[in-house]
């Protein structure tokens, strides 16, 4: 892992943990073939105003600590999934039941998965 991925990363996860994101996984692609991206960030918040906040705090926080900012953010309107495009990573927060659903991390079976422990 480059250091700049790590630095990305770390402050993605430090921003959900922030906003009381549960349910960190992060999955590696960065091993894989014909893939744009390295790796995605997925995490739920409860409700759309806890989504909500976890984007914000994601981007303020990636802004400050890691000097990047999201190249698209999807999903802000309705807060049920929100998309944030960093390039190399994608952070997707999801309320449970849209988590639930789509069930991203277990889409590329290639994929390294690394869950990070809920600190509350």
């Amino acid at each position: 892992m480059l250091k700049d991925d790590k630095r990305l990363l770390d402050s993605i996860k430090e921003a959900i943990q922030e906003k009381k994101g549960s349910d960190i996984v992060i999955a590696d692609f960065s091993k894989m073939h014909n893939v744009e991206y390295k790796y995605f960030v997925i995490c739920q918040g409860n409700t759309a105003i806890q989504v909500e906040a976890i984007a914000r705090e994601i981007g303020d926080y990636v802004r400050e600590h890691s000097d990047e900012k999201p190249m698209a953010v999807s999903g802000m309107e309705n807060a049920i999934w929100i998309a944030m495009d960093y390039g190399r990573v994608i952070v997707h927060i999801f309320q449970p039941e849209a988590r639930a659903f789509y069930d991203l991390e277990h889409l590329w079976e290639d994929a390294k998965l690394t869950q990070i422990p809920n600190e509350y």
